[in-house]
């Protein structure tokens, strides 16, 4: 599997297959690490195209919740890590919003538009999808802290983009190269929200018990398809006949989700990286204090 990386509170998670880590500058100014590694739940799964697409979603949003707990410690200095019962109950309760504010919400306010014709009426709660998103982004990207997270954000693609060009996790080298990348969990959203707008232009518009259900049994068919769009992407960044379905994700980073970051934070990203990426007791040689 492609690397792959999250921002989190003052720092970045990077995963490379089972092996993930998460690198944050704590108040005294070094770099801590913690290793958040264990085996796939499905590791089969993950190689059978179209199927890893919704099992990936599903991982990536239990690890990042993970993370994002585990840096909230560590850049406070203070302990206080989530039980697996907690943890559970946070990504069942993050799934829960997402489906409320992406798929229930746009919904309800298309049946304000009084469209008839369904192929337009589904076309019309995409159209607000997209707008629901695009808007929820725009108004965390105008919070100070948010913006350091994007910050870490764009430290993060340029450390993944030095070491897939081969300069390995070099600090160095990762300054010379584009916060956006194509296989960012942003694009990924936002070409999900497009795919389901296709796919669910299909589904009948009435009743709203088969309105609704037919949406949510098509959530797994949209993430797997997106994901392999990702896929390709990401292994053929000049195809061209790729960039149109790209494209508005990395529109989306540049305007929003990843800003241009410092050289502290391209080095946790680097460091968090080489934890992954090399010998465990390299890449402790490498953290700084």
């Amino acid at each position: 599997m492609p690397i792959g990386g999250q921002a989190v509170i003052e720092g970045v998670m990077m995963q490379n297959g089972h092996r993930v880590a998460v690198a944050v500058r704590t108040p005294s100014g070094r770099i801590a690490v913690r290793d958040l590694g264990r085996p796939p739940r499905f590791p089969r799964a993950t190689k059978v195209p179209f199927a890893r697409g919704p099992l990936r979603m599903f991982e990536m949003l239990s690890l990042g919740i993970r993370a994002l707990n585990v840096s909230a410690e560590l850049s406070s200095g203070e302990e206080g890590e989530m039980g697996k019962w907690a943890m559970g109950l946070m990504t069942l309760v993050a799934l829960a919003l997402g489906l409320g504010a992406f798929v229930l919400l746009p919904n309800y306010l298309a049946t304000f538009t009084g469209i008839p014709q369904r192929v337009l009426f589904n076309l019309a709660e995409g159209g607000i999808r997209v707008c629901v998103l695009v808007a929820y982004m725009y108004l965390i990207s105008r919070q100070r802290d948010i913006r350091r997270v994007f910050q870490y954000h764009g430290a993060e693609h340029k450390a993944v983009h030095a070491f897939e060009a081969g300069h390995g996790a070099s600090a160095e080298a990762a300054r010379g190269f584009s916060p956006t990348h194509p296989r960012c969990g942003t694009a990924f959203l936002l070409l999900f929200v497009v795919v389901a707008v296709l796919m669910f232009s299909v589904l009948p518009a009435e009743p709203l018990w088969l309105r609704l259900a037919g949406r949510l049994a098509l959530l797994p068919v949209v993430a797997g398809f997106t994901y392999e769009v990702l896929l390709l992407g990401g292994r053929h960044p000049r195809a061209w006949w790729l960039k149109p379905l790209v494209l508005p994700g990395l529109l989306l980073q540049k305007l929003l989700t990843t800003q241009e970051p410092t050289d502290d934070q391209i080095e946790v990203a680097v460091v968090a990286l080489r934890h992954v990426t090399e010998d465990a007791a390299a890449a402790s040689a490498s953290t700084t204090s």
